[in-house]
């Protein structure tokens, strides 16, 4: 019964969509014949042009829903005869469940477990069913875990949550698809705020739908068990993010990937080297964090429902999920070939990938050093010897002023201490007298010819003074490390490693309209419409079309290396001028109408050029 007056309201909510879009045109229609009648001619045109596009619009949007089809995610299906005990688990807790066993099981690439059901006639009969889990989510769970996890999916076929599928999806498309079609007027302003209303009662059906889900997973998993997978499941997440900024993302952005193998297998071999970690993040409160607009309740709400909960305390199997699986390692490796986009990549087993990786990432910082340094030596090229020649000539502070900007000569001189020992790492490395070690417990070890770790930490002090610089020279090189080997390999700024913080729609760059992206290391334009219409939905469409690197290389990019002063004209709307180091004064001017991509992306900006606003007194 319950299921029935849901799926009523979701069809009622749907039609109802339609009955207005409807009586929009007809009120349209109706006046633009009035306005005919009254000879009206312009003003009955353009509202009959109105009319024609959005009845064309609801036209399109009703044909797009009719053959409407949800795609199955792609991943690798697992037969029975592949993992037996893995399908009787299942088939168990779908007999526990009162339910239909899935047609398929499929192992997909992300941090996620899902049920979905290809069902007919407005979810009136039921279809192919498919039960989707995560290879790191799998990694990540004991066997409890994971049943419980199984319950709770199954938990929704056994009250028809799936069969609402359909018409939930049909439903979105309609409605946003609509929208879409209409945005830009007052018509489209109005179907929003229907639309607004459909989302929020959908996502209220939704979060009742996880709480009765919850109820199965109790029930067969206990409710411990149950509560502690809803607790791991955040760390989880938690744990994939880090490894993939901490261990892929510096070397895949650089054209590097390690193999389909190791893939999954280093956040497997990351998450055993990681338990203080782990243990800490599972010790943290369960987030609270909830929206109206959300899909599922808070961990902390789904825990607390957990505890009115009948407990029937079941036997608990502690074992690595991954056991349910014969052969994960294989299975991960076919899913990551299948499902991870490597193009063009070259492979390296981890070790290698890790050394490339950290050796690029280090090699980006020194070259931004290297490019200050052979601005203040006049020369065009850089590297480890225009340094020391610096140092050599009293100009350290110099140097270590355009790295710390906001601290004294003093101060700055002595923090140089970091970055000096980073450019003798990348020295050592680019000559051969050392190599970086892997490790999945914390950071990769330098390590020289003899396999033992290389302390550089004696020559930075001696490569900081002016009457020691010479002594560090000759320290290098009995390590076998060549300062003419370390040289500038990008000789202008990338926005490689640039993470976007903000954005504003539609400023005046030197005049003409351009959509601004603010990055931590830079600034990012792209020529734009003059109209203000849609201002954010563009910029976030452009953050989103490629890789940050790839959207500098292909529009205007102003790297803060670059900018030699600046100064904020006016702050509400911002409107700041920068002067590059070669010269050229650029004028950045938000508008009243533009859009923002966050709220405070105007402060964001104002932030970002702080330290080129003045200088320290004593510099």
């Amino acid at each position: 019964m319950i299921t029935t007056v849901r799926a009523a309201v979701s069809a009622v909510m749907l039609l109802g969509f339609y009955v207005v879009c409807l009586g929009i045109v007809a009120g349209l229609g109706a006046l633009s014949a009035y306005l005919w009648q009254e000879h009206l001619g312009v003003a009955a045109a353009k509202l009959s042009y109105v009319t024609l596009a959005v009845g064309a619009a609801v036209l399109l949007a009703l044909w797009r829903v009719i053959r409407a089809r949800p795609e199955p995610m792609p991943g690798l299906q697992v037969t029975e005869a592949q993992a037996p005990h893995l399908w009787q688990m299942v088939r168990e807790l779908a007999g526990l469940a009162n339910t239909r066993t899935p047609d398929e099981i499929r192992l997909i690439p992300i941090v996620n477990a899902a049920v979905t059901e290809d069902s007919r006639l407005l979810g009136l009969i039921g279809g192919q069913r498919r039960l989707y889990l995560g290879i790191p989510l799998v990694q990540g769970l004991t066997v409890a875990q994971l049943r419980s996890v199984l319950a709770h999916e199954l938990g929704h076929y056994s009250r028809n949550h799936t069969r609402l599928g359909e018409i939930a999806y049909r439903g979105q498309e309609a409605v946003l698809g609509t929208v879409r079609q209409l945005s830009g007027n007052f018509v489209g302003w109005l179907l929003m705020q229907y639309a607004k209303v459909y989302a929020l009662v959908t996502a209220a059906v939704s979060r009742r739908q996880e709480l009765e889900a919850d109820e199965l997973s109790v029930r067969v998993a206990g409710r411990a068990t149950a509560q502690a997978t809803l607790r791991e499941l955040p760390v989880i997440d938690l744990a994939w993010a880090f490894y993939e900024q901490r261990y892929i993302d510096p070397g895949w952005e650089a054209g590097y990937a390690p193999t389909a193998a190791g893939f999954f297998g280093g956040f497997g071999a990351m998450l055993a080297a990681r338990p203080a970690e782990l243990a800490s993040l599972r010790g943290a409160a369960p987030p609270t964090k909830q929206s109206r607009w959300d899909s599922h309740p808070s961990i902390a709400a789904r825990v607390m429902a957990m505890d009115r909960m009948p407990d029937p305390a079941p036997a608990v199997d502690p074992r690595p999920a991954t056991i349910l699986i014969p052969m994960f390692d294989r299975a991960s490796e076919a899913v990551a070939a299948q499902s991870v986009k490597f193009e063009q990549r070259t492979q390296l087993p981890w070790e290698q990938f890790g050394a490339t990786s950290l050796l690029i990432q280090e090699q980006r910082v020194a070259d931004q050093i290297y490019r200050a340094a052979a601005r203040l030596n006049g020369s065009a090229g850089g590297g480890l010897a225009g340094v020391l020649a610096l140092v050599e000539a009293g100009r350290l502070g110099d140097l270590a002023a355009e790295f710390f900007p906001r601290a004294t000569r003093y101060e700055a001189t002595h923090r140089f201490a970091e970055p000096m020992t980073l450019l003798l790492r990348v020295a050592a490395v680019r000559s051969g007298a050392a190599t970086w070690r892997h490790t999945w417990n914390g950071p990769a070890m330098l390590v020289g010819r003899d396999g033992r770790e290389l302390d550089l930490s004696d020559i930075v002090v001696l490569a900081m003074a002016p009457e020691t610089v010479g002594h560090a020279r000759q320290r290098l090189a009995a390590l076998g490390i060549d300062v003419a080997a370390a040289v500038v390999v990008d000789q202008v700024a990338t926005a490689h490693g640039g993470d976007i913080i903000g954005g504003l729609a539609n400023v005046q760059f030197n005049g003409l309209p351009h959509d601004l992206l603010i990055l931590d290391n830079g600034l990012i334009l792209t020529a734009c419409p003059k109209s203000t219409d849609g201002g954010r939905a563009r910029l976030m469409q452009f953050a989103q079309s490629a890789p940050t690197p790839e959207l500098a290389r292909g529009n205007i990019f102003l790297p803060y290396e670059e900018v030699q002063s600046a100064s904020v004209v006016k702050t509400s709307p911002i409107r700041i001028e920068l002067l590059m180091r070669n010269g050229q004064t650029l004028r950045i001017f938000e508008t009243w109408t533009g859009d923002r991509l966050t709220k405070n992306s105007s402060d964001v900006l104002r932030e970002a050029i702080k330290p080129f606003l003045s200088a320290p007194a004593d510099r």
